[in-house]
């Protein structure tokens, strides 16, 4: 068990693993220890396998070769290493937001009945942002604004539109750096190209195209997907859910959504509650149907329907492993290979439903929002229809389970603390302000098997909030800290500082704040420009007493999350694993050093949680002397 406890430091992932290894079914930590040692010049960023010339590899220590067979030096091949990663998180995230956009595009023109404007004021806000007359019928907004969505995608001229959310100061910083981001895809396929063979060589090039690129997911592709799904799917509010792998259910139809595009999954809540679909089950022998979710997709249906939530990345093998899903439905993005094999091994039905992820051997359900519902019916029946297929002698749920309130979003926020009729961030301008609170961090991000699971993610969170700073997470790190019981208000009396747990106590929100999805981190941008604009804490997301970090994060996704963030003026710590460019000095010391010159902002690479908390506290507390604030309170 000591091994064990290493992995993880949840009792039901802890669980899952003793169980897998009983069974003699390898999952991520074994296929990790097979993979060891990993490649060391991967690891530093210095193998180049961009022509065929190669692969060319630069000798660390200076004996070897020092240069690619194009001349490519160690800065320019782990810079186009970098912007790569940049390239394909963005790329990720923004077909996301196309993906709603066109969702959105299909309603407005009557071709996804089961779709519609659940949100008419966010509608209006966000038609107005666009210069859209909002005295027109509703139908004819959606149009409008559907059209202008995805011109965004594709623009040819002038500046993404969501830009005009960040602060002045900030736009113009991008202006003078020529990294204000245009057409999301022109800024995908333009940081490719410079890293094709014999295109950018100067790694400093490389990093400004890099953060033009990621500043069009966080302020272009990532805004579209999380405010579009708030108008057709609904705004989140506080909602009360449970949390880990003891939401499976013995008795019942167990489906899992996993994945990242609440679009299809959605649907998969309401057809999970058909009564013809309930009625079937029962007819199998179940009590009914139980849907959970796992990783960013639970995160969407959790926030707008409370569903339960089964686990984080590192979790999802082991919910099959239980022996109690009927059905795992996947769409995109995180998707474990292996799901493929742990399945054959169970009862369990693994469905892919989206053309760009496709699974050999695997039934494919493809989605099509033009017939979300029943294709989601289909879905589902073809999991109840499973359930008789069940081992009953192999299954095994963990015991465990954790409560937890979501659905927090800058407006939500916005009204918590100023009232819905007089909706203000003063009140949390002030409490920083007068040291009550000390600041704010964003802790986001993926878990990697390379590293305890939960730990780094839930000791950060506990440091911070001790010191009296607000947490906002998304994703899978906010999944962490669910488990570990942070996102109950209750958390505030036993975790947070004086001053933290009194702003806790007055308003009932908990120390740490769930802000929905890995797209949703748009949400923590737009909250940070408004405190700007309310007043008393400068004139630039540079100079809130803020920080941000991904303890344990994994993904492309991950680098470009990072790179727009910090790009933006928040400094910004990754963990354990960095960011695959020590073998550049050049470009490391220019990513940890000089760019706080450059854009307000740098990276910081940590593999201690505690100092890494201590970093974020040190920098916090360097911002409020600079904004001449008082010491914080406590």
């Amino acid at each position: 068990m000591s091994d064990i406890k290493s992995k993880s430091i949840d009792l039901a992932t802890q669980e899952g693993i003793k169980k897998a290894q009983d069974e003699n079914i390898k999952i991520v930590w074994d296929r990790l220890e097979a993979q060891e040692p990993q490649c060391g010049f991967g690891q530093l960023g210095i193998c180049c396998t961009v022509c065929s010339m190669g692969p060319c590899r630069i000798d660390p220590f200076g004996e070897g070769a020092q240069v690619g067979v194009c001349g490519a030096n160690a800065d320019t091949i782990a810079a186009r290493n970098l912007a790569r990663k940049i390239a394909v998180g963005a790329s990720a995230h923004s077909d996301h937001g196309r993906d709603v956009a066109h969702t959105i595009t299909l309603t407005a023109h009557g071709h996804a009945h089961d779709y519609g404007v659940v949100d008419e004021e966010k509608l209006k806000v966000l038609a107005e942002e666009f210069g859209i007359d909002t005295g027109k019928p509703k139908e004819q907004i959606t149009k409008e604004l559907s059209k202008k969505l995805l011109e965004e995608f594709g623009k040819q001229e002038g500046d993404l539109t969501f830009v005009k959310r960040a602060p002045k100061k900030r736009q113009q910083i991008w202006k003078k750096l020529g990294i204000t981001p245009r057409g999301i895809d022109r800024e995908i396929v333009e940081m490719l190209h410079s890293t094709h063979i014999g295109v950018d060589n100067d790694y400093k090039n490389l990093i400004n195209t890099g953060m033009r690129c990621a500043l069009s997911d966080g302020w272009g592709g990532s805004m579209v997907a999380t405010d579009v799904q708030d108008i057709i799917l609904g705004s989140p509010v506080p909602v009360r859910s449970k949390v880990n792998l003891g939401v499976l259910k013995e008795g019942y139809v167990n489906i899992v959504v996993h994945g990242h595009e609440p679009i299809l999954s959605e649907m998969a809540v309401k057809a999970a509650a058909d009564p013809e679909l309930v009625k079937l089950a029962k007819a199998k022998g179940a009590e009914g149907i139980n849907l959970v979710g796992m990783c960013c997709t639970a995160n969407e249906i959790l926030m707008r329907h409370g569903i339960p939530v089964a686990g984080n990345f590192l979790q999802q093998e082991l919910a099959i492993i239980t022996g109690a899903v009927e059905l795992m439905m996947v769409d995109v993005q995180c998707i474990m290979p292996a799901l493929k094999e742990i399945a054959s091994c169970y009862h369990t039905k693994l469905v892919t439903t989206s053309p760009k992820a496709k699974f050999p051997g695997v039934v494919h359900i493809e989605f099509q929002p033009e017939k979300a519902y029943e294709i989601a019916k289909e879905i589902i029946r073809f999991g109840v229809e499973n359930f008789s297929n069940r081992n009953k002698n192999r299954v095994d749920i963990p015991k465990h389970e954790m409560d937890l309130v979501a659905g927090f979003t800058k407006e939500i926020v916005f009204q918590i603390l100023g009232g819905r009729y007089r909706a203000t961030y003063k009140p949390l301008n002030e409490a920083i302000i007068s040291g009550r609170l000390r600041g704010l961090a964003g802790v986001v991000g993926c878990n990697n098997a390379k590293q305890t699971h939960d730990y780094f993610h839930t000791t950060v969170v506990k440091e911070l909030i001790k010191k009296d700073v607000l947490v906002l997470q998304t994703g899978c790190s906010a999944i962490a800290c669910a488990k570990q019981g942070l996102l109950v208000p209750e958390a505030a009396i036993e975790y947070a500082g004086k001053g933290l747990q009194e702003i806790c106590d007055a308003v009932g929100i908990p120390p740490v704040l769930h802000l929905g999805s890995c797209v949703d981190n748009s949400r923590i941008l737009v909250a940070a420009a408004q405190m700007i604009a309310e007043g008393g804490l400068g004139e630039d997301l540079s100079d809130i007493p803020a920080a941000g970090c991904a303890p344990e994060w994994m993904s492309e996704k991950a680098v470009s999350i990072g790179f727009y963030f910090m790009a933006s003026g928040v400094y910004t710590i990754f963990g354990a694993s960095p960011l695959a460019t020590l073998g550049s000095k050049n470009l490391t010391d220019y990513l940890t050093g000089e760019l706080e010159n450059v854009v307000g902002a740098r990276f910081d690479f940590c593999d201690d949680p505690f100092k890494m908390a201590e970093l974020m506290i040190a920098h916090i507390d360097k911002k409020r002397q600079a904004l001449n604030l008082k010491p914080a309170m406590y």
